[in-house]
């Protein structure tokens, strides 16, 4: 704005229309960005972080321990991935998910499309172990999923989520 305003008062006009035009543009930019930032700010999550859930394909069991509204790997992985093969897609939200090491113990973390997870039917209380779950998760709620730190949280702009333990002496 200084150099437009210096153009301005130097007479010379057309300096001042080419940086004017430079604002206008970085305004429509700016403006379009916090457009596409709104759309995905409200995005509806099938999955928590913590929720526990199994994958379409390849059948292991994982935790959710993060989410990406799109797909937000680069063209070659999409590729290989054979992404633009799904039903949704890469305009379809991806989780990252730890893979429990007793199903298999190669794979860490995996980075799977929504319409490839499935959530479990019921309460899920049963083994599952991995490396980074004491890092990222507080513990098990009375469902089976785990309880992510605030940190976590905060990073998703998620909710804290948890079953409340079953009173038995109600």
């Amino acid at each position: 704005m200084v150099n437009l305003q210096k153009a301005v008062e130097a007479e010379n006009y057309a300096l001042a229309a080419e940086l004017r035009d430079e604002i206008n543009k970085l305004e429509a930019e700016s403006l379009a960005a916090s457009s596409n930032a709104l759309v995905y700010e409200n995005i509806q999550y099938a999955f928590r972080l913590g929720q526990k859930g199994r994958h379409k394909v390849f059948v292991y069991s994982g935790v959710i321990c993060g989410m990406d509204p799109v797909c937000c790997i680069s063209s070659s992985l999409r590729e290989s991935a054979c992404i633009d093969k799904l039903t949704r897609g890469s305009n379809q939200p991806f989780y990252q998910v730890l893979v429990d090491v007793h199903v298999d113990p190669d794979l860490l973390v995996a980075y799977v499309p929504e319409e490839n997870l499935l959530a479990p039917d019921g309460p899920n209380k049963g083994r599952f172990d991995h490396p980074y779950l004491s890092f990222l998760f507080y513990g098990m709620d009375a469902a089976g999923d785990f309880i992510p730190i605030k940190q976590l949280r905060e990073k998703y702009n998620r909710p804290r989520h948890e079953v409340p333990p079953i009173d038995e002496d109600a």
